[in-house]
C-alpha cells in the first residue's frame, strides 16, 4: 500500500537515483516493450511437428526457426502488417499475407506444412483478423491505421474518444488526468497537469493502443487508461509520400438563435494542409520520416468589432465613442504549425538507433463572452510543444533484447493579452469597463488583465530488457527516471489593491513565477505466460517521488508567525514510495472464446501544479486577522499519490466467421483523490491546503459486438453502463462549497461525468481501390446537474440530483478513389453532427435543466446570448488525398 517513506528512505538523496538509473542506463539494461511478438507452430497434416522450419517476414532481417516441439518465436518486431514465408526442406513454401503485428501483444500464427516430392511454386495465404482477440486479460483496444483511415477522425483525441467507456476524456469514471499517453513507448504527459503534451495527426501514426481496463506493471502514473501512439517507420526499398487538403466551415441553420453571425457559409474558414514522406535515405539501412501540418479553425464563435480597447466613454452618463470598425471577426479561432520527424539506423548488425521529434507551435483566443464587442480586448492563448529523443534497441540473440531511451518533453503555455507587463498598452486601456444597462454589461473599452505562464521541461531516461526465458514465459525488466523543471504563474501581474494600474513582477504577497524540480524514479519486473492458449500477465512497479521543496513542519503555525506557539521550521517534503501489483489471466473456454480476469493496484500523484501552486506558506503570516478565503487554497507538496484498486472479469467469444462478441464487468475503488481540507491554526484561524480526502467508486460493465454483414460491409457496437459516484468532481469542490456558505462535509454522489449509458457504433461500407463510406453514431444519456429552485435567491437542491437530455451524434465519412495523372489519390466528404445537436452534457440552467431556457430570464439575459454554451453545431470538410511511391 501507499505510504511516506522510513527514515532510511528518506535518506536516499535524489542525486544517488539519478546515478543509479544513469548507470542502469549506460549498462544497457534498457527499455519498455513497444514491439510485437510472432509465435505459432509449423506442423504438417497429421499434426506432426516440423523441425527446423524457416519463418521469415518478408522485408526484413527478422526470422525464427522451429524447435523441436514445431514452435517458433519472433521478438522485437516493430508494429505493422507484415507478410510472413515459412518453409521447410521436403514441404511446400507458404507465403502469409497481412499479418498484423501490435505493440506488447503476440500474434499467434499456426502453420500447416504440406510435404511434396517436386518443388512447387509457394502456396499464397490471406491471414484474417480475428474479430475477437480472444487471447487478452483486459479491455485493450487497438487500431491500426488502415482502421483509423476510414473513421471521421482526424487527430489522437477524436479516436479516443469513440472508445468504449471513454466519456469526454474520462475513462471508466475517473477523474481527468488520470491517462498516461505514449508515444512509441515513452510518456508525453505534462506533469504540470498530466495532459498529453503533443498532439497528433493520423496521418503519422501507424497503430493506437487505447486501454481501458487494467495495464501491465510498466506503464505507471495513471489510474483510468493508457493510450499509446506507434508513430509510421520508413521503408527501406522505397521512398513512399502523402499529402492531403482540405477545408470547410460549420453549416448550421439556427444561427440567429444559437449560433449568431453564422449564416454565411465559408468554405476556407477550416484549412488543413499535410504532407508526409518517408523512405531510405541513401544511407546504409537508413530510413526516415517527416511529415508537417497546417491547420486554422475560424470556429463557429464570433464577436463584433464596435470598440477598440482604447475607447475613452463615459460610463456615468453612458455616452459612448466607440471607434470600432464594426467587423464580424473570429472570437474562437485556433492555428496550428506541427511537424514529426523520425531517423532509423539498422546498420549496426543487431543494433538499431533511432531519433525521433515531434513538435507543435499553435496560437489560439478563447471566447469571452464579455469582450464580443471589444474583441481586442481578449487575452490569446498560445503553446509551444516539442518531444524528441533517442532510442537503441540491441538484440542480444533469437530470444532476448533491449531498448534504452532518453526523451525531453518540452511545453510552454502562455495566456496574455499582451507579453509585457510593463507594455504600455496595458496602461492606456486600463481595466475592462462596461454597463449593465447596454448589452447587459459587455465590455466597451479596457483590455483583460490577467496573465499566466507554464512552462515545463522534463528528461526521462526509460530501459528495459525483454526475454523470452522458456517457451512459455516472456520476462520484461524495466526502470525509469523522470525530472522536471516546472516553472508557472503570472509573469508580472497588477496590483489588485491599487486605484490605478500598476504593474508587479514579483512581491511578497503577489507571488509571480515561481520554478520547481520534481524528480521520480520508477522499476517494474512483468512476466508474460503463454501456454497454448492460455494467457497470464502478472507483474508489479514500484514508483519514488519526491517534489523537491519544503513544507512547515507545523501546519498549525504554517508561517511561524503565531506568538508563544511551538516554532514551526521549514523542512523537506517527503519522499513518497509505491508498490503496485498487478494480474490478469485469459482462460480458454473454445477455441475461439475465452474467459479473462484482471487486478490491479493503480498510482499517480496529482498534477504537480496542484501540489505547488500557492504553496508559500508565508502567506499566512497574518492569517489571524483574516479569513481563509482571502488567501484561496494553500498547495501541498506533501501530496500522496492517488490510488485506485481495479477489477474486471469478461467474456470474449467469436461465433462463427462473422460474428464476435466481448462483455466485461469492472469495479474502481478510488481512494486518496485530491481534495481539500481546513485546518486550524492554534489561534483558532482556518485556511485550506489540498490533501488526499476525495474518494469515489465506479462500477459498470459493457458489451462490444462485431459483425462482418459481407464481403464489402462491417458493422461495430459498443455498450457501456457504469455509476460514477464521489464526494466532489472537482479538488477544489469543498472549498467552494464552504466559501458559499453549504455543507462541505464529505457525502457521495453522482460525479459531474456520471453518463450512465454509452453507446458507439461504427457501420463501414468499403470496396478496396475503390470507395469507402463510414457513420458513427455516439448515444449518451444526461450526466448530472443540480437543480435550483427560487434561483433568484440562490436556493439548490441536492448537488448533481438531476439528470439533462440525452444526447445523440451521428458523423460520417465517404471517399472516393481517383487517379490523377498517375497518381493514386482519393476525394473525401466528412460531415461532424450530421444532425446538428445542439447542446450535449455541457451548460443547462439549474431552474430548467435546459440550455435554451430559465425561468429567470431577465436575471440570465447575458448567458442566454452566450452562443458558447452549445455543442458545436455540424461542420462539413471536403479534401483531397493522394499518395505514392518511387524507388
Amino acid at each position: 500500500m501507499m505510504h511516506s517513506t522510513s527514515s532510511l528512505i528518506r535518506c536516499v538523496p535524489t542525486r544517488l537515483l539519478l546515478i543509479v538509473a544513469v548507470f542502469v542506463w549506460a549498462a544497457s539494461t534498457a527499455l519498455a516493450d513497444t514491439k510485437g511478438k510472432l509465435t505459432g507452430t509449423v506442423v504438417t497434416k497429421t499434426n506432426e511437428p516440423v523441425i527446423g522450419a524457416h519463418v521469415v517476414l518478408v522485408g526484413t532481417s527478422m526470422g525464427g526457426a522451429t524447435d523441436i516441439e514445431g514452435t517458433y518465436f519472433i521478438l522485437n518486431i516493430p508494429p505493422g502488417v507484415y507478410e510472413v514465408r515459412v518453409g521447410s526442406v521436403g514441404f511446400g513454401a507458404q507465403l502469409f499475407r497481412e499479418v498484423r503485428i501490435s505493440a506488447g501483444q503476440t500474434t499467434t500464427l499456426k502453420v500447416v506444412l504440406v510435404e511434396e516430392a517436386v518443388q512447387m511454386g509457394e502456396v499464397v495465404v490471406t491471414a484474417e483478423k480475428p474479430i475477437v482477440d480472444v487471447r487478452q486479460t483486459s479491455s485493450v483496444t487497438i487500431l491500426g491505421k488502415d482502421q483509423i483511415g476510414v473513421l471521421p477522425v482526424q487527430e489522437l483525441n477524436d479516436i479516443i474518444n469513440l472508445q468504449a467507456g471513454v466519456v469526454d476524456g474520462h475513462f471508466r469514471g475517473g477523474r481527468t488526468g488520470e491517462v498516461q499517453y505514449q508515444v512509441d513507448g515513452v510518456s508525453v504527459n505534462n506533469p504540470y497537469d498530466n495532459s498529453s503534451s503533443v498532439r497528433l495527426d493520423r496521418s503519422v501514426i501507424e497503430e493506437v493502443q487505447v486501454i481501458s481496463g487494467t495495464f501491465d506493471a510498466e506503464y505507471g502514473q495513471a489510474m483510468s487508461g493508457v493510450v499509446n501512439a506507434v508513430l509510421k517507420s520508413g521503408s527501406e526499398d522505397a521512398i513512399e509520400w502523402s499529402a492531403e487538403i482540405y477545408g470547410g466551415d460549420f453549416v448550421t441553420p439556427d444561427n440567429a438563435s444559437r449560433y449568431p453571425r453564422n449564416a454565411n457559409v465559408r468554405p476556407n474558414a477550416i484549412q488543413n494542409y499535410q504532407l508526409s514522406v518517408s523512405g531510405p535515405t541513401g544511407l546504409d539501412k537508413t530510413t526516415f520520416l517527416i511529415g508537417g501540418r497546417r491547420y486554422v479553425n475560424e470556429g463557429f464563435l464570433f464577436g463584433e468589432r464596435r470598440f477598440m480597447p482604447g475607447d475613452d466613454n463615459e460610463l456615468e452618463t453612458l455616452t459612448l465613442h466607440p471607434t470600432g470598425d464594426g467587423k464580424i471577426v473570429p472570437m474562437g479561432w485556433s492555428e496550428e504549425w506541427s511537424g514529426q520527424f523520425k531517423l532509423m539506423n539498422r546498420s549496426l548488425g543487431n543494433v538499431s538507433i533511432s531519433y525521433q521529434a515531434i513538435g507543435q507551435y499553435s496560437e489560439s483566443q478563447r471566447y469571452q463572452h464579455m469582450f464580443r464587442f471589444n474583441p481586442d480586448g481578449a487575452t490569446e492563448q498560445s503553446s509551444m510543444s516539442l518531444s524528441h529523443g533517442f532510442e537503441v534497441t540491441h538484440t542480444v540473440s533469437d530470444a532476448s533484447f533491449y531498448t534504452v531511451s532518453l526523451r525531453q518533453n518540452y511545453y510552454r503555455y502562455t495566456d496574455y493579452a499582451f507579453e509585457d507587463v510593463f507594455d504600455a498598452r496595458y496602461i492606456d486601456y486600463g481595466r475592462p469597463f462596461g454597463d449593465r444597462n447596454y448589452e447587459y454589461g459587455a465590455f466597451v473599452q479596457g483590455v483583460d488583465l490577467s496573465r499566466f505562464k507554464q512552462e515545463t521541461s522534463t528528461y526521462i531516461i526509460k530501459a528495459s530488457v525483454t526475454s523470452q526465458v522458456t517457451s512459455a514465459h516472456l520476462v520484461k525488466l524495466g526502470v525509469e527516471y523522470q525530472t522536471s523543471e516546472m516553472t508557472f504563474g503570472p509573469p508580472g501581474l497588477f496590483d489588485p489593491y491599487s486605484a490605478f494600474l500598476r504593474p508587479i513582477v514579483d512581491s511578497r504577497d503577489n507571488p509571480g513565477l515561481r520554478t520547481y524540480h520534481p524528480t521520480a524514479f520508477a522499476g517494474y519486473l512483468q512476466d508474460r505466460m503463454e501456454i497454448a492458449d492460455f494467457r497470464m500477465r502478472v507483474g508489479a512497479r514500484l514508483e519514488l517521488f519526491n517534489a523537491n521543496t519544503t513544507v512547515p513542519s507545523d501546519p498549525q503555525n504554517p508561517a511561524n508567525s503565531i506568538t508563544d506557539a511551538p516554532s514551526s521550521e521549514m523542512i523537506d517534503s517527503k519522499i513518497k514510495v509505491a508498490l503496485a501489483p498487478r494480474v490478469g489471466i485469459s482462460y480458454p473456454i473454445t477455441d475461439q472464446g475465452s474467459i479473462f480476469f484482471s487486478y490491479g493496484h493503480f498510482y499517480q500523484m496529482p498534477g504537480l501544479g496542484q501540489l505547488f501552486s500557492n504553496s508559500d506558506y508565508t502567506l499566512l503570516r497574518d492569517l489571524q486577522t483574516g479569513g481563509w478565503t482571502q488567501f484561496g487554497v494553500m498547495g501541498n507538496p506533501n501530496l500522496e499519490p492517488e490510488f485506485t484498486i481495479q477489477y474486471e472479469f469478461g467474456v470474449k467469444m467469436q461465433l462463427g466467421e462473422s460474428f464476435g462478441v466481448d462483455v466485461s464487468v469492472f469495479s474502481k475503488d478510488i481512494r486518496n483523490l485530491l481534495g481539500v481540507e481546513f485546518v486550524s491554526t492554534y489561534t483558532s484561524a482556518d485556511y485550506a491546503r489540498f490533501t488526499n480526502v476525495d474518494f469515489g467508486e465506479v462500477r459498470g460493465f459493457t458489451l462490444a459486438v462485431d459483425q462482418r454483414l459481407g464481403e464489402y460491409l462491417t458493422a461495430s457496437l459498443d455498450y457501456t453502463y457504469q455509476l460514477a459516484l464521489g464526494n466532489s468532481s472537482d479538488a477544489r469542490e469543498t472549498a467552494n462549497r464552504a466559501a458559499a456558505g453549504e455543507d462541505p462535509r464529505p457525502r457521495q454522489v453522482p460525479l459531474n461525468w456520471d453518463q450512465r449509458h454509452s453507446l458507439n457504433s461504427v457501420l463501414t461500407l468499403l470496396k478496396p481501390q475503390d470507395y469507402t463510406v463510414t457513420g458513427v453514431l455516439r448515444f449518451g444519456s444526461g450526466q448530472p446537474y443540480t437543480p435550483t429552485v427560487l434561483s433568484r435567491l440562490g436556493a439548490n437542491l441536492e448537488t448533481n440530483s438531476s439528470r439533462k437530455d440525452p444526447y445523440l451524434i451521428v458523423d460520417v465519412r465517404s471517399e472516393k478513389s481517383v487517379n490523377l495523372f498517375g497518381v493514386n489519390g482519393a476525394v473525401f466528404l466528412r460531415v461532424f453532427n450530421l444532425f446538428n445537436t445542439h447542446q450535449v452534457n455541457g451548460f443547462v440552467f439549474g431552474d430548467t435543466g435546459s440550455p435554451d431556457y430559465t425561468l429567470n430570464s431577465a436575471g440570465n439575459a447575458s448567458i442566454l446570448l452566450d452562443p458558447s454554451r452549445f455543442y458545436a453545431p455540424r461542420r462539413v470538410e471536403i479534401g483531397l488525398s493522394v499518395n505514392g511511391s518511387f524507388r
